[in-house]
């Protein structure tokens, strides 16, 4: 496998360029880990202690509610960054639960070393920062998707943002995260044009 530590560099220099010293201290924080198929990387309950950098897989954040009732949060692929966010930022225990949805390979930073690293490096403090602002807007735009978009506008707008998720995920998945039945998730695919 080749190094990945150049689509990490990427990655981060697409959020906000750092200077090749605080690439250095950054980089070198960060170590592989591996996860199989269907592993709960993170559950409910635990804190997140890393910050994941994607190298291949998929992986979902759900929620599970009382009734076992699950919902799809956000997918995550490469070349991105994953985990429990907030459970890592705040330090507090997760309500959610990161599983992978494939075979997965990592890089991935501690939040001791993630906080050593800020404090050294602001600029890196501050790429950070960009990074869960982004991320934070997503939020904020999946919010309006699920209180004013009709199904099929949610798949259509799922495709526009990421054009190869069919591909990526399980049906019953992207079916749980538009909020649709999954046995009337091909009716609403044949429906759209793709």
């Amino acid at each position: 496998m080749p190094d990945p530590l150049p689509q990490l560099k990427q990655l981060v220099e697409a959020i906000q360029p750092i200077s090749p010293e605080e690439w250095q201290d950054f980089s070198r924080c960060w170590r592989p880990f591996s996860a199989k198929r269907k592993q709960i990387i993170t559950a409910a309950g635990e804190r997140e202690n890393y910050l994941y950098f994607i190298v291949e897989g998929v992986q979902r954040v759900f929620y599970l509610d009382e009734q076992n009732r699950e919902a799809t949060l956000v997918f995550s692929y490469p070349p991105s960054f994953g985990g429990v966010v907030d459970s890592l930022m705040l330090q507090l225990p997760s309500r959610y639960y990161f599983e992978t949805l494939t075979s997965s390979v990592f890089l991935r930073i501690s939040i001791l070393d993630l906080q050593a690293v800020m404090h050294r490096k602001p600029r890196v403090e501050s790429m950070i920062r960009l990074g869960i602002t982004h991320a934070m807007s997503g939020v904020l735009e999946r919010l309006v998707e699920l209180q004013c978009f009709s199904s099929t506008d949610k798949l259509k707008t799922l495709l526009h943002r990421s054009p190869h998720i069919l591909q990526l995920v399980p049906h019953k998945y992207l079916a749980n995260y538009i909020g649709v039945d999954p046995t009337n998730f091909s009716k609403l695919i044949n429906s759209i044009k793709i």
